[in-house]
């Protein structure tokens, strides 16, 4: 399943000091994401005698199919460091240890399946079902309302189609149709902004609550997406910029890596 892990080798072969370092990396690295297709880290050290003061000219690592916290599909990951200072002492005792903060830059590719698998998981389920907000209370006669299938479609110029159902706890679904702009924000939220609401398919006397409850649906997931619940242990993703890009969706930034994650 953790296929393709390798370390780059020096012109004159790889010697005691990348082969320890490129296992340790590898065995550290395939414990990061619950799923994988392959991963592959590529470890730069030469002479591996800097390894001794425990420098490394380089960290890279690019991964497909993977599955972070057991339910969030990654297409691609890949981020890349500059030269990085690690605990030599840890790595001869089995860990990778990072003496100091440092960055790399990554970038994300989430398919359409991907996001719409996500919907399904807990972690974002819990925010659309049983909400007992005012703006949607006095639509449903007091109860919470829930929303609990959300389809999504990425097109074109960083916009997203979406088809929901609102359940008002009265046996009553109301379809909701309506297209949005996604951007990021404070390099680590994902805003959906100027809200289309399409009633052309939701029948005549559910019309007026589906424009009600599409703004009301835009502005919880406006909220709900911010990168720091998503986070691997250790590691902070901030974004520059994103982009839909036929069936996927592409972020670039960089990583802020704290320490090596044990586990996702």
């Amino acid at each position: 399943m953790f296929g393709g892990l390798t370390g780059l080798q020096d012109p004159k072969g790889t010697d005691w000091g990348e082969r320890m370092l490129n296992t340790v990396a590898s065995q550290t690295i395939r414990h990061l994401f619950t799923q994988s297709e392959s991963v592959e880290v590529f470890v730069r050290c030469y002479p591996s005698s800097k390894l001794l003061q425990g420098s490394i000219d380089s960290f890279k690592m690019s991964g497909r199919g993977l599955v972070i916290r057991r339910d969030f599909a990654v297409e691609e990951m890949s981020f890349e460091t500059d030269a990085v200072a690690i605990d030599f002492g840890a790595v001869l005792s089995g860990k990778l240890n990072l003496k100091q903060t440092t960055q790399a830059i990554a970038q994300v590719v989430l398919s359409e399946a991907g996001i719409n698998q996500a919907f399904k998981a807990e972690l974002v389920k819990k925010r659309l079902v049983n909400l007992d907000v005012p703006t949607l209370t006095q639509l449903s006669g007091g109860k919470p309302v829930s929303f609990p299938e959300v389809q999504v479609q990425l097109l074109p110029e960083n916009r997203l189609r979406i088809a929901a159902k609102a359940d008002l706890d009265n046996g009553e679904l109301v379809p909701i149709n309506m297209t949005v702009t996604i951007a990021v924000e404070r390099r680590r939220q994902i805003s959906f902004k100027n809200p289309q609401i399409n009633l052309e398919q939701v029948p005549a006397a559910q019309k007026e609550i589906s424009q009600t409850l599409g703004v009301a649906l835009a502005n919880i997931l406006d909220n709900m997406v911010d990168l720091d619940r998503f986070d691997l242990d250790g590691v902070k993703m901030r974004l520059n910029r994103l982009e839909t890009e036929g069936q996927k969706l592409i972020f670039s930034g960089y990583a802020e890596i704290e320490r090596i994650p044990s586990n996702a």
